[in-house]
């Protein structure tokens, strides 16, 4: 039997995180986003300093998805309003059908006022914007935006509605 549960990061994690996000950025961006891009985005945003000022001074609280001990991914939602989050990052490093949705699931119960959810996604990074589909979201709008060196983040924002938690089928 598979155990899958999210726990809580905190700073020790924080190395954890940096080394999961070089691995499965290399991984999963080159064919959506150039070399230098990658390179220059994991030092923007997985940095040690970086990561630290978003658990510690932005808000965001960081989630470990693990299947019988063992992290395969990291996750970070902030609080935006009342009943209102943001995802900031939902990474998984496995291709084990299903525990995306899961993994969404567990994280939906983790915010039992949750009364709308959106996230960013690559507008080219197809496999995830049909699972956001799949799980609920929406597109809201699609954005532009500078990100230093020349470099856009071309995205969707996608909005979960829901009110309060609603459970979404696991199949």
């Amino acid at each position: 039997m598979t155990n899958i549960f999210l726990r809580r990061a905190t700073k020790v994690d924080l190395p954890l995180i940096r080394q999961l996000a070089e691995r499965i950025w290399w991984e999963h961006y080159p064919s959506i986003i150039s070399d230098e891009q990658i390179g220059f985005m994991l030092e923007l945003i997985y940095s040690d300093s970086a990561l630290q000022q978003q658990m510690e001074e932005e808000g965001q609280e960081f989630w470990l998805p693990e299947i019988n001990g063992k992290v395969l991914g990291f996750l970070s939602v902030s609080r935006k309003g009342e009943g209102d989050y943001f995802i900031h990052k939902f990474y998984l490093d496995t291709r084990e059908r299903g525990f995306g949705t899961i993994v969404f699931e567990l994280l939906l119960a983790r915010y039992p006022d949750l009364c709308e959810l959106r996230l960013r996604v690559n507008r080219r990074n197809f496999k995830s914007v049909n699972f956001y589909f799949k799980v609920g979201f929406r597109i809201e709008y699609c954005i532009d935006m500078p990100i230093g060196e020349g470099y856009v983040m071309d995205d969707f924002q996608m909005v979960y509605p829901c009110s309060p938690y609603t459970p979404i089928p696991i199949s």
